[in-house]
């Protein structure tokens, strides 16, 4: 076992054996025929289908999970699919979705794709993708994704099959028969993936195909759940690379289970709790299609823990949130040695709280689907700064640099000079699949410019202060606001419209827009709800609230001057806590060199009691607050 890390001089101390050195495997597949081989009758995974501490398991173990992925392989190869195709898959969390991701890379390239995406976002991540295999859910009660395929089907002539993971299959007797009697036959042409796999040979790839580092392994699409997506490659070397740094950080053996509950189209869900404990002999607790979207799993998530022994998870700011609301005490959580949290900020009153509560540290860390995974986080050994994204990691290099108005390198940023965060490193992505994504994405040679502004202290920890992109990021799901701004401007009395997130306790952010009507028009803020309502065509991008401005800020140039609407809807925000207490409350909403957004409120003289409540809900958001006097 390594020490952990406490401060940067430990991931500089463990640089000092190059990556190369550390006999690391040439792809994905190899890893895993590795692990096979070393742990082949331990647990590699343990999947609960109902999410329930109750139920018992579906045992997986590393020998079968290597013969699953070559079957895989092989099904793929036969089905037309070489190196430099793709398969694509829409798939809840299932074993059988971690044979298609690993049997996918084997064959060819895998694309992962977000269920919640439109049909029209879907067809074109398939086409873009040069699939050959689209792989989703054969139809079953209480799910939609194949009605999203069979209404695809005529669009994507280019694929040469059609392959569907039957849920059936894991029920047992009667209720399998019974759905499939009352489903009736697959529809004409369409595969089953349990059926493809068992004709298959699992001891070597029919394709003799030996695999190079530098080969795409996979794409995953970034950029929301609205818009263009962008396709971001991902090489063998890529993700192997990320395996083994996330496993020297956490240290992972096995005697540790990791409980998976973030989507397998997302890297985090992939590789976190996928293919970094695969590296290690580590368990995976595969706990239910849905993961953290199912109630059951969040009802009995400490039941889960104590009975599974779970040692870490990871998780975005409104889990830890939903969790909180779930009675701990009395269950055995001696277990647990960390969880991680990513995707957005996470408010140092939700930390403390969490900590409070549970005794289990959180560590809050940093990373990005064009940096494979994960790019820092704050030292499981060392000095958590609350608010920080820690430490980068080993082999991982980040730096801030100021940049000029156009985006051209100026320089790099002094100690906790605020710049643009970029990335260089064994993990970071050669660029997006699609060259017109390319432009300005680098900075200073080969550094990767992230989008986030932050600043690094004297001792290495990164702080975030804001975004340059304009995301809005609800739940850990990214929404563009163009969609929603498109939608607005097909109302004829809109002008301008501006989306951006405001802040909110349950979700990080919720999508709110600014409306700049043209001149002599009229339109309620109702009647502009209920247009966005019917024309955005993604329902976690309704907009919450649309806010009439006579004029929408902008820049120099002409453009929306986004960061000064956020600080309004911040204010906007804040006043409404403190209305209660304060009938007209006085709340600035600042940009801010060190913590990135400060609030100054003056609320009047208030009783202790009540000064405290506030301050402790009010910490609930990423937003440094600062207390005047009357």
């Amino acid at each position: 076992m390594n020490a952990p890390i406490t401060s940067l001089r430990d991931v500089e101390a463990l640089e000092r054996t190059p990556l190369q050195a550390r006999d690391l495997p040439s792809s994905t597949y190899e890893l895993l025929r590795r692990s096979a081989q070393r742990f082949g009758p331990d647990t590699a995974l343990n999947f609960l289908l109902q999410g329930s501490a109750a139920e018992e398991p579906l045992r997986v173990s590393y020998a079968e999970l290597f013969a699953r992925v070559t079957q895989a392989a092989n099904a793929f190869h036969r089905l037309g699919v070489r190196p430099g195709n793709a398969v694509s898959f829409l798939l809840p969390n299932l074993p059988q979705t971690h044979y298609v991701i690993w049997g996918g890379e084997a064959a060819g390239i895998v694309n992962a794709i977000n269920p919640l995406l439109d049909p029209e976002h879907i067809a074109e991540l398939v086409r873009a993708a040069d699939s050959r295999v689209l792989v989703t859910l054969a139809p079953f009660p209480g799910t939609d994704l194949w009605d999203k395929v069979a209404a695809l089907r005529d669009e994507l002539p280019e694929l040469n099959a059609i392959v569907t993971v039957d849920i059936a299959n894991l029920l047992p007797e009667p209720q399998r028969s019974a759905i499939k009697a009352q489903r009736g036959a697959l529809p004409e042409g369409v595969l089953d993936f349990d059926e493809l796999l068992a004709q298959c040979p699992d001891d070597h790839l029919e394709s003799g195909r030996s695999i190079d580092p530098d080969e795409v392994a996979s794409y995953f699409h970034t950029g929301g759940t609205t818009g263009t997506p962008k396709l971001a490659p991902h090489s063998h070397g890529n993700e192997v690379a990320m395996a083994e740094i996330m496993g020297l950080n956490a240290d992972y053996n096995g005697k540790d289970v990791l409980l998976c509950g973030l989507p397998l189209f997302h890297v985090n869900g992939v590789m976190v709790t996928g293919l970094a404990p695969f590296m290690r002999g580590a368990q995976v607790l595969l706990a239910g299609p849905q993961g953290y979207r199912n109630p059951t799993l969040i009802k009995d998530f400490w039941k889960l823990v104590e009975r599974y022994r779970v040692t870490s998870f990871s998780g975005v700011p409104t889990i830890y949130a939903a969790l909180l609301q779930v009675p701990s005490a009395g269950h055995d959580l001696s277990s647990l040695r960390f969880a991680l949290c990513g995707a957005a900020p996470m408010p140092v009153e939700l930390i403390r709280q969490f900590e409070e509560k549970t005794g289990l540290s959180i560590i809050e860390g940093y990373g990005m689907t064009e940096g494979t995974c994960g790019t820092s986080c704050n030292p499981r050994g060392g000095e958590r700064r609350p608010g920080s994204i820690g430490l980068r990691l080993p082999y991982c290099q980040v730096k801030s640099a100021v940049l000029d108005s156009t985006g051209n390198y100026l320089r790099d940023a002094a100690v906790d000079e605020i710049g643009t965060i970029c990335l260089r490193g064994p993990t970071v992505f050669k660029g997006y699949l699609q060259a017109s994504k390319n432009k300005d994405i680098w900075v200073d040679g080969d550094w990767f410019n992230t989008g986030d502004l932050g600043r690094i202290d004297a001792d290495g920890y990164i702080w975030l202060t804001g975004r340059s992109k304009d995301l809005i990021i609800r739940g850990g799901h990214n929404i563009d606001p163009q969609m929603i701004e498109e939608a607005l401007h097909r109302h004829p009395a809109v002008a301008m419209a501006a989306a951006v997130g405001k802040p909110c306790l349950k979700a990080g952010e919720l999508p709110v827009v600014y409306i700049q009507l043209k001149p002599g028009m009229r339109a309620s803020e109702e009647e502009l709800l209920e247009h966005a309502a019917r024309h955005v065509p993604e329902r976690a991008a309704v907009p919450k609230d649309v806010w009439l401005l006579d004029a929408i800020p902008l820049t120099a140039v002409g453009k929306t001057f986004k960061p000064a609407l956020r600080l309004d809807a911040i204010r906007r925000v804040l006043e409404d806590e403190v209305r209660h207490l304060q009938p007209r409350p006085s709340v600035e909403v600042i940009a801010d060199d060190r913590h990135g957004q400060k609030a100054r409120l003056c609320v009047g003289t208030l009783d202790l009691d009540s000064r405290a409540a506030l301050a402790s809900r009010l910490g609930g958001y990423a937003v440094h607050i600062e207390w005047l006097e009357s």
